[in-house]
Formats: C-alpha cells, structure tokens, sequence
C-alpha cells in the first residue's frame, strides 16, 4: 500500500499549461503611470523608452504560477496513507460485525469501514456475505454488494454482549462448504466468554485472506456492581486497557435522571479491576437510580439500581436483656453484626415490648427481628399484623421462649411443636446434623450448602401438606430450618434456631451473613405502605424500561421477553432479556449488561494455518490534503492581491484616508472633553438604601435577634425572653447588650447578629425558599441559629413520631446545609464558658441542647480536650421552650410559669443563655489550659 496518491491523477496534466502562464504574465504589460502636468517632463518621460517595462516582475510571476500549480495539485487531491482494493479475488467477501454495546461509541467508523470493504467487492463484482454478533437472527445469505450495504446501514449496536458462535454457524450456511476470499471480523476486542475463539473459527473456514478491524477499545470501561454499605455506595468497574493509571468520575442520579451525588473511581498501572465510591447520606443513597461514569455513553458504563439496593431499616428485639459484660451471649449480637454494613439498625429504648412495638411501628421499617421472642403483649398482635398486612417483613429467631409459647401463635409461619429437639444429648441417639443443599426456590437458591454448620437444637414444626414448599432451608434429616408464611402483601420467616450459637453453628458462619441479607433484601425499602397496594411478587416479569447501546432508558421493549426472577443462579442479559428494569411501576427488577464480578479481558486473536492482518478502523489514518492546498492558495492570492494594490499605489490613498478619519475622531474627541471640562456636573453617588438609619443605629452595642414568626403570642413571648436576658446580662456580666431586635428573615440583614433565636411553630407561615438560603448563607459567614420548638412538655415519654412543631423544623432543615449533630457532651465549652452546667433547661427540661458534632475520634476518652474546635456552632436545637423561660414584663416579674414550677429551673435558664451567649462571643477561650486549675479547685477537686 503506497503512503500518497492522487484521488484525480489525470488533473495533474493541466501542469503542462504553466509555460503558457508565463509567457502570458511576461507580456501583461503594467499599469499607466501617473505624472505630473508640466509638458516639458512628460516629453522627458516619453523620450525614455528603455525605461517603461514592458513585462511584470520575475517574482510576481514566479507567484502567479506558484499559485496555479497550487490550485491544480488540490483539484487532484492527493491523498496521504490513501486505501487500496486489495480483496481477495478467488471467493466472496465475509463480514463479520460486532455490534455489541462495546461498538456504540465509534460505530460510524465501523459502518464507514465495512462500507469500503463492500464499495471494493461492489467495485470488482465480489459477492458479499455480512453477518452480526449481536442480532437475535442471523441470516446471512451470499448476496450482491448492494444488498449488503443496506444492511449495514440498517444494522445499529445493541445493548448485548456479542453471541458470536452463532453469527460464524450463520456465516458457515452462507457459504455452504466454499471457502472466503477476504474475510474481515471488525470486532469490538473484547472476549464474549471465559474462552473466546471466535479467531480460530473463522479461521477454519480457510479464507484466502484475514483481517482483524479493532477499534479504539482503550477506554471500554463498565460498572459490573455497586453496593450499598454503611456509609457510602461502592461501585466496581472493570476495564480492557490496564497500561495507563485512570481516574474516573462516577455521579448518581434519581428517578427523574437527575444528579445528586458524585464520587470517583481510580485504576492504577496495570489494573484492570477497581473498586470507587460515592459518599452520600442513607437516605440520599436510597434515591439512586443508576450509577453512571461521565464520558462513557454506554451501557456498560451505566449501572442501574432496584429496591434490591437500597438499604433497609431493620428494628432488633431480643426477648432478654444485653448483657454488656458477655456480648457474645447476646441474641442480637451476631444479627447486629451481620446486618451493620447492609442496614440501618434500631432499637427500642424500653423493655416494654407493647411500648417498644409501637415505638418501632411508628419508625416504619422494613423488616422487624425479633430473637427468642415468645408470647407477644396482646395489644401487639394488631398493629404488627396491620403491618405484615402492608408489606413489612417479619423474621423470628426460635429460642427457649418461642419453644415454650402456645402453638396457636399467629405471627409464626407454621404450627410447632412445644419444646425443642436437641441432637447429641445424654438421652438422645441422633448426632447434631448438618444443613441439606437449599431449595431451587426461594432467596437462597444458588447459594452453596454450608459444610461447617452443625446444628445442636432445634423447634420442630407440625407435618402439614404444604410444609415443603415454605421450606427455605432444612436439615439433612430433612427438618425445617428456615420456614416462611405469605401474610397480605408482607411475609413472617421464622429460623428454628436460635440467633446466638448455644443452639447451632449457623449464627457464627459466613452463611448466616449472606441469609440475611438475601432476606432483608426481599423486603420493602422504603418500609410499608399505608394500605396494601402490592399484589405477590411474581416470578415473571414484563419488560418494563429497557436501555439501548448507550445506556438511555427508553420504554420500547421490542421483542424483549419477560424475566423469570425465581431461576437458579444470578440474573444475566441475553437477547430473550436485554438490560433494563423488568416489571412495571408499582416495582421493577434491575438487569445490568455484565453480572457481578464479570472482567473484560481482549479478545484472543490467535488463528491456527491463518495469518491474521490486525487493521484499525478507517477515518484516522488517511487524510487528504486539499482543504490545506486549498488554503494555501488562497493565502497566495490575497499576497498577490496585496502586491498589485501596493504597485498601483492605492495603499499611500488608503493610510492618507485613515489618517483624516483618525484626525477627525481626535479633533471630536478633544472637543467633547473640552466641553466636559467647561460645564462640570457633580455626579457623586448616592447607594443609599430605606431602613440604614435604623441599621445604624444597631451597631453600638451587641443586639439580641429573634426571628419574627408573624404570630403575635409567640414574637410577644420571644421579644420578652430576650428582654429578661439582655437585663440579666446587664446585671450579672459585663457584657451590656442592646434592646432585642426582631427580624424579617425575608429581607432583613442578618450579619449583624451573633446569635439568632428562632421559636418554631407549626402554624406559622413556611419560610420561603429565599428565606432560608439567606439563612444558610448567615449560617456558613459565622453566624449562629438557635431553634427552640418549645415542644419537650408534648413529647415527654413519646419518641415515635416528631411533633407538628418538630415536623416544621424537619422541614426547614431538609433545606439548609447542616453539620451532624449531637447532644452537649458533658464536657463541652458550653458547660463551662460562664457557669459550670450539666443539663440546659428552658421552662421544660425534657429536651437535650444539640450542637454540632465534635470532629475529635478521642470523644470516649474521659481524659479529652474540649470537644468543640475553635469555630463555634452554627445551630442549636432544643425543645425547652428557652424564651418563655427568660420572657418578664415591664416590671422584671416573669410572664409564664415553668414546668415543673420551680424558680430554680427558671434561674438555670437565664444561665443557659449567659452561656450561650458567652459561648458565641468569645468561642472555646475555656479550652485555654491556663483555666483547668481554677475549674478544678471550684469543682472541689
């Protein structure tokens, strides 16, 4: 193949006139000179003959026919590294195409190369067989050049990996025993199977000559799992060229395609399997849709997410008391332990079960444990029904409790038998058993028999007609040792074993961890729903939303069949069942293109008696270069243009005419100056603004600012807190702040204020979305908001659900960017920055004083520095009603009572303010370590 040519060599013949261009310049004779009037020098001009030249300069000529030969050779527009038709003559032209969801990012360049091939076939009267990998029918017939290319340009990458053995058995009826001229595999370079020998197949139809068209497969990359851990989503990619280190971004998006969050995935020299991240809160995690990596617009690199994903909130019972001392024995111990990285984890507070019941129920989660739980209060069995009813997932750990409870139990999944079997006793034969392999059905099929469990004891259930298919799991012997029961649209799972390892070896054996998290994955994400809306689940499901080759969801399902969720083994792609979600609204089943663990590894391109040509695809390595002789041409005539002007003297015309203009513009220029000169307009500026007067005046002294509601008990109340402990500051400090300012959030500056007290109330008007990012914004300068939803008295004793008044602060924080936050530790500033306070109370004492959290990892040592850093909080959060504690009339006499009413509680209040106040004006001076011996000796140590 030569490196140039000439795409019209017979243009080239046109250079034989370039003699005859300049013969033809040489006799141009030259433009008439201009001279002056006077006729004694125009008789002296004319006289000298041998000086008028009769013939244009050498070099303009030699530029003249510079810029014809240039014209010409682009007219014949030669070619650098140009094709060649050099198909085999002695057979049909084979194509054979990847179109798999690996050939979507430069298929135009796959078409334009096989559509040359076949141009060359056409060209020569070659008959053409073309066949794709990733059809679901594969017809490839010998037939006329014309035909194939429509084909070709009919075909599109599909969302598939590629079935190759398929499309070289089609190519082999084609051919019926003849053997290929040029057989061509444009191949996407990636391995289809663990071994791939798509090469040596087409290799044994003996073709005369074998190429092997890759594409620029360097970048194929694809997310081949995410999971959703503790604090984070992880996701695992895989990629076909490992040679140089990568970094990529990764962003999640929601429903509504939507990014919310972003993280980044890393491959170093030499790795072809990596493992990124993407932080986010739980409940934004649960709002993932798809995992997606920027830059890759396939549908390998788009990882779609279902409710299997998302995490869980899993409440723990235990029908005995955690003994700290012996963890081990704890029924909850191993479930805790094995469910952490997938769940989020409750517990109740009480021991109370009928008060710990309902204070989970009210949590709404998705699946309740209860281990060695046997007769429930009876105002429990409604509310927990009512919530199997509706979708929730309960699982029971059996136990000496459960084995001693009346069989007529109605949240178990089966009737037992009262009292346990033991195995290997003093008075019993048998030997304790192992597991038996699990069922083809159920969560656990495909998960291999555990060989190192043994179990000890067990509850045994009553023989009934349907007792094998609610078997999950059972024993060599054949017992139950996992049973299920169907209850509305939610399921009970009781284990006949009990969660700590007295009774078998399943709770301390990786198996356990990988059954329950198998089982809490079948349950709802987002918990129940409020009435049953949710018909079985059903083991087949309809296309719902499918993805095409570059991983965009689109509701044509084409040929796509349903997905049978129950059969062994992981969920795989085909061309039955393409990726994409599988079921329909009410809830889908995601379908990735590449299973979990899958690794892209190139395509082994040995062929046995065939020498393999490797080619890439066209479109990169021939280039023409006419645009550029083009160019060139064009520069040489504006020279030429530009000579001419300049021997006919027009350019001294053009900078004479300029330079009027230009004296023109100064002379105007210099006249407007003068004039601005002579008539002087004062033009001072004048920014300011309604209300500065009263801006002024506030900053003097250091003012109190309370958020006005518009509610005019509660800005009553909040205007006289903070004027009984400006009055106590005044009296007890040296501090000596202003009179208290209410504020409109909407419109008024905030920056002027340390402190900012925001009483909640829930039927206030909602605070605009401008409000609240001026809110933000006050917050993240330095400044401090100090909620108070006065609502500890209502919440006493009742943690289930937030009052109307918590709801409205959940509300206005689910918009603005807060820090975690905890109670005031014992020994944070707060404590100590004027009086030495162990609990912060308002006119209640119920509620905790929330802060920022402490970034110190050294928080459980007693021995700790103070907690917070140098900056000081940018929230408070309380319910003791902190103004209506401090709120006095005109005559200093307080305005409510506190509960209880004690004067005691009243006067800590004030000192929670001081505190407050001292803390955001002079932040931790108390971790100062010059202060710990005065601390010490008034603490009396």
């Amino acid at each position: 193949m030569s490196a140039f040519a000439f795409a019209y060599p017979a243009i080239l013949g046109a250079l034989v006139v370039l003699p005859v261009i300049w013969w033809l310049l040489r006799l141009t004779p030259p433009m008439p000179k201009p001279e002056v009037f006077p006729p004694l020098k125009i008789l002296a001009s004319v006289l000298k003959r041998e000086e008028t030249p009769s013939k244009s300069p050498w070099w303009l000529t030699l530029l003249r026919m510079l810029l014809a030969a240039v014209v010409i050779l682009a007219i014949a527009d030669p070619v650098f590294n140009p094709r060649v038709n050099s198909l085999a003559s002695n057979g049909p032209l084979v194509l054979v195409v990847d179109n798999s969801w690996a050939s979507a990012p430069d298929w135009e360049r796959r078409v334009q190369t096989a559509d040359a091939l076949i141009g060359d076939a056409d060209a020569n009267s070659t008959p053409v067989v073309i066949a794709f990998t990733a059809e679901s029918t594969n017809d490839a017939v010998a037939g006329t050049a014309t035909a194939a290319r429509e084909k070709l340009h009919a075909a599109a990458p599909k969302p598939l990996v590629p079935d190759r053995d398929r499309a070289i058995q089609s190519v082999k009826a084609a051919l019926n025993g003849t053997h290929p001229g040029t057989l061509a595999f444009l191949t996407d370079g990636i391995a289809s199977e663990e071994k791939d020998d798509a090469v040596a197949q087409l290799a044994a139809l003996q073709p005369a000559e074998m190429r092997l068209i890759e594409g620029d497969g360097s970048d194929t990359v694809a997310i081949t799992g995410a999971a959703n851990a503790s604090d984070n989503m992880t996701v695992t990619a895989t990629r076909l060229n490992g040679r140089s280190p990568t970094r990529l971004a990764l962003s999640a998006q929601d429903n509504q395609g939507r990014a919310i969050a972003a993280g980044s995935l890393n491959f170093s020299a030499g790795q072809t399997v990596s493992t990124g991240s993407i932080a986010a809160p739980f409940e934004m995690r649960n709002d993932f849709a798809r995992i997606s990596i920027d830059n890759h617009a396939t549908v390998g690199a788009v990882h779609l997410l279902d409710d299997g994903f998302k995490r869980r909130r899993v409440a723990l019972l235990s029908g005995q008391a955690t003994d700290e001392y012996q963890p081990l024995l704890s029924p909850l111990y191993y479930i805790h332990r094995a469910l952490q990285p997938y769940a989020d984890l409750v517990e109740p507070d009480a021991a109370d079960l009928a008060k710990s019941i309902n204070e989970l129920l009210t949590g709404n989660p998705s699946v309740i444990i209860m281990a060695d739980i046997g007769r429930l209060p009876q105002e429990s069995y409604a509310p927990l029904q009512h919530w199997l009813e509706n979708g929730g997932t309960l699982i029971r750990f059996a136990g000496p409790r459960l084995a001693a409870a009346p069989a007529d139990d109605p949240l178990v999944p089966v009737t037992l038998r009262q009292g346990e079997r033991a195995f290997g006793g003093a008075l019993s034969w048998a030997q304790p058993q192992p597991l038996a392999d699990f069922p083809s059905f159920g969560p656990f099929a495909g998960m291999a028999k555990p060989t190192n469990v043994l179990v000890k004891r067990q509850v045994l259930a009553e023989p009934t007609p349907d007792l094998a298919e609610r078997t999950w799991a059972s024993l060599a012997d054949g017992t139950p040792l996992v049973t299920e029961k169907e209850m509305g649209t939610g399921r009970i799972v009781l284990f006949h074993v009990s969660a700590e390892a007295t009774w078998s070896d399943l709770p301390i054996s990786g198996d356990f961890v990988e059954m329950l998290r198998r089982l809490v994955q079948l349950s709802r994400s987002g918990g129940v729903t409020s009435q049953a809306s949710a018909a079985k689940a059903a083991e087949v499901l309809p296309p719902f939303r499918l993805l095409n080759a570059k991983g965009v969801l689109v509701s044509e399902t084409g040929s796509a069949r349903p997905l049978e969720t129950a059969k062994k083994g992981p969920l795989l792609s085909s061309f039955d069942n393409p990726p994409g979600l599988y079921g329909s609204e009410e809830g889908f089943t995601a379908l990735n293109i590449l299973p979990p663990g899958a690794e892209l590894k190139p395509l082994d391109a040995s062929a046995a008696g065939v020498n393999v040509i490797r080619e890439g695809l066209i479109g990169g390595e021939a280039w023409s270069a006419k645009p550029l002789l083009f160019f060139i041409a064009f520069l040489l005539l504006l020279a030429d243009s530009l000579i001419v002007l300049l021997m006919n003297g027009a350019l001294p015309r053009m900078r004479k005419t300029a330079g009027s203009v230009a004296k023109a513009a100064a002379i105007i220029g210099l006249a407007f100056s003068a004039a601005a000169f002579l008539h002087p307009v004062d033009m001072r500026a004048d920014d300011s603004k309604p209300g500065d007067e009263a801006i002024y005046s506030r900053l003097d002294k250091t003012h109190l600012a309370y958020v006005i509601t518009g509610e005019s008990d509660v800005d009553h109340i909040s205007d006289r807190g903070l004027e009984g402990l400006t009055e106590f500051l005044t009296y007890r400090t040296t501090l000596e702040p202003g009179p208290p300012i209410g504020i409109d959030i909407n419109k008024d500056e905030l920056s002027f204020y340390p402190i900012i007290y925001w009483p909640i109330s829930a039927t206030a008007p909602m605070p605009s979305n401008e409000a609240i990012n001026r809110i933000d914004a006050y917050m993240r300068s330095g400044g401090t908001v100090l909620f108070d939803t006065r609502d500890a008295l209502n919440s006493l004793g009742d943690n289930s659900a937030p009052s109307p008044n918590g709801q409205r602060l959940q509300a206005i924080l689910a918009n603005l960017d807060i820090p975690p936050l905890e109670p005031v530790p014992s020994n944070h500033v707060l404590t100590k920055s004027f009086y030495l306070l162990s609990s912060f109370p308002g006119r209640y004492t119920g509620s905790p004083l929330w802060i920022e959290q402490s970034q110190d990892n050294s928080k459980n040592k007693p021995d700790r520095p103070v907690a917070s850093s140098d900056g000081v909080t940018p929230i408070m959060i309380t319910g003791n009603d902190l103004a209506g504690a401090w709120a006095v009339d005109e005559n200093g006499s307080p305005l409510l009572p506190t509960v209880p009413q004690d004067e005691t509680q009243r006067e800590y209040a004030f000192r929670t303010g001081v505190n407050i106040m001292m803390y955001m004006l002079t932040g931790n001076y108390k971790s100062d370590q010059v202060h710990v011996h005065d601390i010490l000796e008034r603490l009396g140590q």
